[in-house]
C-alpha cells in the first residue's frame, strides 16, 4: 500500500496518469488481468497483526432511526424492535435497537485487505456481539489484517484461490466494544475465475403457481417471537429453527440491500472517475458488455458475473449472513441477545434462486452468569445445495430462575489490541502496512 502511495505521487509531479476510460474508450478493453504473485502475497502478510483506524466508515458512523429501518427492510425484517418506535419504548430498551449485523452499513471491508485487479468475494465471517446496539449510537472502527491460506479451487480452474481473513472491531461513543467480526474474503485471479466457469450450468429456475404458493406459505408461517421472552429453561436440545425462506432472488432484493447498508464500491460520477484514476485496476472490462466498471456489478448485471464465471447476478455474502442473524433474533425474542454466529458459504445465490434457513439446538449450558443455547444453523437452496454450510451459533436467553440476559464482555486480547491501533495514514508513512 505505501508502495502503491509512492507511485501515485509519483504520476501527480509528472502530470496526471492516462485515465483507464480512456484506455477502455481507445483500445477497447483494460489490460489484462492481473496474478497474484509471491511478492504481493509477501507483502500482504507483512501488513497482518497490527491494529489500524481506518480512514472513514463506508456508509453509516451513527445508528439513526431511519438507519437502522433502512436496514431491517433491506434484509425484509418486519420485527418491529427494529423499526417501530412506540413498540421499542415499551421493551426493556426504551427505544428501537438494530440487530447486530447493522455493523456492516458501518465497514463491511477492512481496508488494505485486498489487491489491486484481483477478483474478491465475501465468504463467511465469525461474529461476536458485547452489547445491543441502540438508535444514537456513533462507531469507530479498528482493522486488523489477519492471515492468508492459499488453497486450490474449482472457481479458479483447478489454481490456487486465496482465503484472506480480516477482522473489523466496531466501538461505540462509549468507549465499549459493540461486535466485532473476522471475516473471510476469497480472493482469485479474474481471468482464471472467469475462465473456470464452475456457475454456468445453472439454468434459472422457473417457479410454478404450486411453488409460489408454497413460498408464499413459508413466509406467512415465518417465526416472529417478539415480546414473548423465551425463557432459557422452556429450550431444550433438538429444538428446531425455522424454516425461513428468503427469495426467490432479484434484482429488486440487491438494491434493497443497498439501500439500507450502503456499499464500500458504488461511487456517483465525480467521485468514482477520480477513485478510477487512483485506482485503475480496480475495473472490470467486460467483452459481453464492451465497457467496463465496478466488478460489484456481478451482483446486479448477469453480464458481469459470467465474467468471472457465475451465470447470473448473485447476492452480498453480507447481505446473506444477516439473513442468518435473522433467523436467530426472530426465535430468541426481544429479551434474548445473540452473543456469537459464524456463516460459512458454498455456492453462489443466484437470480431466482430460493434461500431456505434452517437450525437446531444442540446444547444448554452456563457460562459465567450467562444462560446460553449452541445452535447449529444452515441455509440451503432449491436444489438441495447447502447455500451455508451447518455452523455454530451461541444465544443468550432470559432465564426464570437466574434474571435477564448478562452481556457478555469481549477477550482482554482484543480489549489490549483496541487499545494499541494507530492512524492508519501513520503506519503508511513508516512503512508498516
Amino acid at each position: 500500500m505505501a508502495e502503491g502511495r509512492a507511485n501515485e505521487e509519483m504520476a501527480t509531479e509528472k502530470g496526471k496518469p492516462e485515465h483507464p476510460r480512456l484506455v477502455v474508450g481507445g483500445k477497447g478493453e483494460l489490460p489484462k488481468h492481473v496474478s497474484i504473485t509471491p511478492e504481493m502475497l509477501a507483502r500482504r502478510r507483512a501488513r497482518s497483526n497490527k491494529p489500524f483506524y481506518p480512514r472513514r466508515v463506508y456508509f453509516n458512523k451513527e445508528a439513526s432511526k431511519d438507519g437502522i429501518r433502512h436496514f431491517a427492510y433491506g434484509i425484509g425484517d418486519a420485527n418491529p424492535l427494529f423499526g417501530d418506535e412506540e413498540y421499542g419504548r415499551k421493551t426493556k430498551y426504551g427505544s428501537i435497537i438494530a440487530p447486530g449485523c447493522y455493523l456492516y452499513t458501518v465497514l463491511w471491508v477492512v481496508p488494505g485487505s485486498g489487491m489491486p485487479g484481483i477478483h474478491a468475494w465475501y465468504s463467511g465471517g465469525d461474529w461476536e456481539w458485547y452489547r445491543p446496539i441502540f438508535a444514537g449510537d456513533e462507531f469507530t472502527t479498528v482493522g486488523i489484517l489477519r492471515d492468508v491460506e492459499v488453497k486450490k479451487g474449482r472457481m479458479a480452474g483447478g489454481g490456487s484461490i486465496y482465503i484472506d481473513y480480516t477482522e473489523v472491531t466496531y466501538i461505540n461513543q462509549k468507549g465499549e466494544i459493540v461486535g466485532k467480526e473476522l471475516q473471510h474474503t476469497v480472493w482469485a485471479d479474474r481471468g482464471s475465475s472467469g475462465s473456470a466457469g464452475k456457475y454456468r450450468a445453472t439454468p434459472k429456475p422457473v417457479h410454478t403457481r404450486e411453488d409460489w404458493a408454497r413460498i408464499l406459505e413459508m413466509y406467512d408461517k415465518e417465526e416472529l417471537r417478539g415480546s414473548e421472552p423465551r425463557w432459557w429453561e422452556d429450550v431444550q436440545v433438538g429444538d428446531g429453527l425455522g424454516p425461513m425462506i428468503k427469495g426467490p432472488l432479484s434484482v429488486r432484493d440487491e438494491i434493497a440491500w443497498l439501500m439500507g447498508a450502503g456499499s464500500p464500491f458504488f461511487r456517483a460520477h465525480k467521485m468514482e472517475f477520480e477513485f478510477e484514476r487512483r485506482h485503475p485496476d480496480a475495473l472490470e472490462y467486460v467483452e459481453e458488455q464492451g465497457e467496463a466498471d465496478v466488478p460489484e456489478l456481478v451482483h446486479i448485471v448477469d453480464a458481469y458475473a459470467r465474467a468471472i464465471g457465475v451465470e447470473r447476478a448473485y447476492d452480498y455474502g453480507s447481505q446473506r449472513m444477516s439473513w442468518l442473524g435473522m433467523l436467530f433474533t426472530n426465535w430468541m425474542g426481544d429479551d434474548g441477545f445473540l452473543w456469537k454466529m459464524s456463516g460459512d458459504e458454498r455456492v453462489f445465490n443466484q437470480m431466482g434462486d430460493i434461500t431456505t434457513f434452517e437450525g437446531r439446538v444442540t446444547r444448554k449450558h452456563m457460562e459465567e452468569g450467562r444462560c446460553c443455547v449452541d445452535i447449529e444453523a444452515w441455509a440451503k437452496n432449491q436444489r438441495d445445495e447447502y447455500s451455508m454450510i451447518p455452523k455454530a451459533a451461541t444465544v443468550i436467553l432470559p432465564s426464570k430462575e437466574h434474571g435477564p440476559v448478562v452481556y457478555p464482555d469481549p477477550s482482554p486480547r482484543l480489549v489490549k489490541e483496541v487499545s494499541e491501533a494507530r492512524s492508519l495514514d501513520d503506519l503508511i508513512r513508516e512503512g508498516q502496512i
